[in-house]
């Protein structure tokens, strides 16, 4: 019985030094990764600090600058928008005053040619019957 013993002792010993180094080997596996993510996470804020955040700076000073051009933009365009509308209302006005003194001249003018129509049809026709 004690050489069954020591046969099935040694692949137990062998099984146990394996699962040791087996837990030792998962444990550095698992303090590896905390490291690598420790240096990735200071890493990724360092980069941020240095790089990203100029740059966030930068885009909203430029947004800024653009909303304040847009806003002066949409100012002027109603200004414009309005004189434009202005100038069109006098121009309609003055047609209207213009197509008036012109009816009133041409109306005159009509009636001028007319009775010195009637006058010289009232003179062609007393002369045909005389």
């Amino acid at each position: 019985m004690l050489g069954d013993l020591t046969t099935l002792s040694v692949p137990l010993w062998i099984m146990a030094v394996v699962s040791v180094f087996q837990a030792l080997l998962i444990i550095g596996m698992g303090i590896g990764g905390y490291l690598l993510y420790s240096r990735m996470t200071t890493m990724m804020a360092d980069l941020e600090t240095r790089q990203i955040a100029p740059l966030r700076e930068k885009a909203d000073a430029i947004l800024a600058d653009v909303k304040s051009i847009t806003a002066r933009v949409s100012q002027q365009t109603e200004r414009v928008d309005h004189a434009i509308a202005g100038t069109i209302d006098r121009v309609d006005d003055t047609a209207a005053r213009v197509k008036a003194g012109v009816h009133d001249k041409v109306s005159q003018a009509v009636g001028v040619v007319r009775g010195v129509r009637a006058v010289v049809m009232s003179l062609l026709h007393k002369e045909s019957h005389a």
